[in-house]
């Protein structure tokens, strides 16, 4: 196989991935904070996650692949004030936060399965390793990195050296109150908490003894500990979101190297949003939209995952329904012609070749899509051919195309499916709208493309 290449945010360059072990990835994925629904933002980065694992599988490797389930200690403010998620879940539903996990967990992971990824080696989850984050406090304190103030034990970021390294921020440029709230007792700005304590007269369902007081762990420390505990130190790669960079994982980064004295992660890939005109999705303010609003509209989530496939992962996407259900009509098509081929063929190692070079050129998804439809107008292929060689490639986009079925239109349905179409060109609006009108009284839709239609049942 060919060498796969990825954007490192660590170094700012597309570079050749090297494995720790030879053909072997250890991976990490920051998963989501279990206290609501996963927008389809978020649901961008675990297909994105996907494509990647399905990538490495696809070129021969081994992969060992971790998702966290954060269900403490995530706040509001993705820094070190304002409440805990899971708590705000919890008075908001009326549940405690332990079924507010359990619930949103079991969403997330029927959501992935609706999309279609490959689950990870090991969901684990914040609250089921406190001992060991416990620990890894511990082995800072012994090592001089922290400090005790009113509300929690913190992170001195002046005794980390290369903190910002990630993205390699620009530590002058952030402004107090901007990163965290204005907590005089904090020695910089940038300081971080690993031990948050329990605030008086509140009760909480989630918190523990710890030498410091009774708590619960900052949200950043359950990331080194998981990966580091499943994965070892340093591991292969790490991914998140773009917004993650600045403060989520350079926390991660000083941390686990102050502790350990070594690299967590040898390469981090960074994801772009999706966002909606109104700017980025958010579960705090309301103003997102799920799987489950998809099937609302009859839209399959496979089609949402094709729309995803269609811009690089570095790249935003600019949301909006239009663009889904012109990508949805793009799927159908596809999996149309797919289904009307029979007979099995050879994969073509020409398009299997240029295929893997764009797959494994940092992950280059639409550039993957246009060879298959590439291969869909190809004269010189046989349709056996055609249809093994995109099966195989469908091994990475993950769009379950050896699943359709075989589609039978009754001739009599074409035949008047040709009709409202060579209406449609002679626009004759009404004729064309009325033989639609008749094909769905008969049980069947058609979608219009560009230069041609397809015939699907309701």
């Amino acid at each position: 196989m060919k060498p796969i290449y990825l954007t490192n945010t660590l170094t700012k360059r597309k570079e050749e991935f090297k494995p720790i072990k030879a053909k072997r990835l250890t991976f990490y994925s920051c998963g989501p904070t279990v206290y609501d629904y996963p927008h389809i933002g978020n649901m961008r980065f675990f297909i994105v996650n996907d494509i990647i694992k399905r990538a490495f599988l696809y070129n021969g490797y081994k992969v060992k692949h971790i998702i966290n389930l954060t269900d403490v200690g995530h706040l509001t403010s993705n820094a070190d004030f304002g409440e805990d998620k899971m708590e705000k879940a919890k008075q908001r539903e009326g549940k405690t936060a332990w079924d507010i996990a359990k619930f949103y967990t079991a969403a997330f992971k029927h959501d992935c399965q609706q999309v279609n990824t490959i689950p990870p080696t090991k969901y684990v989850k914040a609250t089921s390793c406190i001992k060991e984050q416990i620990k890894l406090i511990e082995l800072l304190e012994q090592k001089g990195f922290t400090y005790q103030t009113s509300d929690g034990i913190y992170f001195d970021t002046s005794k980390y050296q290369d903190y910002g390294k990630l993205g390699k921020i620009n530590l002058t440029n952030i402004q107090t109150g901007a990163r965290v709230e204005m907590n005089r007792e904090k020695k910089n700005k940038t300081d971080f908490a690993l031990w948050k304590f329990s605030p008086k007269n509140v009760n909480r369902d989630m918190e523990w003894r710890s030498p410091w007081g009774i708590g619960f762990p900052g949200w950043h420390l359950e990331c080194s500990v998981i990966s580091t505990k499943n994965l070892g130190q340093p591991f292969d790669l790490h991914t998140g979101g773009i917004e993650h960079i600045p403060i989520h994982h350079n926390n991660e980064i000083a941390q686990s190297e102050a502790a350990y004295n070594k690299p967590l992660a040898n390469f981090w890939l960074h994801l772009e949003h999706l966002n909606l005109a109104s700017g980025k999705m958010s579960k705090s303010s309301g103003d997102f939209i799920t799987i489950h609003s998809l099937l609302e509209k009859n839209i399959d989530p496979l089609a949402f995952r094709y729309f995803v496939l269609q811009t690089h992962y570095a790249k935003r996407i600019l949301f909006s329904w239009e663009a889904l259900q012109a990508a949805a009509n793009g799927f159908k098509n596809l999996q149309y012609q797919i289904s009307q081929i029979k007979g099995k063929g050879k994969i073509n190692q020409d398009y299997q070749n240029k295929f893997i070079t764009a797959i494994n050129d940092n992950f280059n998804t639409p550039q993957a899509l246009a060879f298959v439809w590439e291969i869909l107008k190809d004269q010189k292929l046989t349709e056996p051919d055609k249809k093994a060689t995109i099966l195989s490639f469908d091994k990475v986009l993950g769009l379950k195309l050896d699943k359709i079925k075989t589609i039978k239109i009754p001739t009599a349905i074409k035949t008047l499916a040709e009709e409202r179409w060579q209406a449609k060109v002679a626009k004759d609006w009404n004729k064309s709208d009325q033989l639609r009108k008749d094909l769905e009284k008969k049980g069947y839709l058609i979608e219009d493309n560009i230069d041609s239609y397809i015939i699907t049942k309701k």
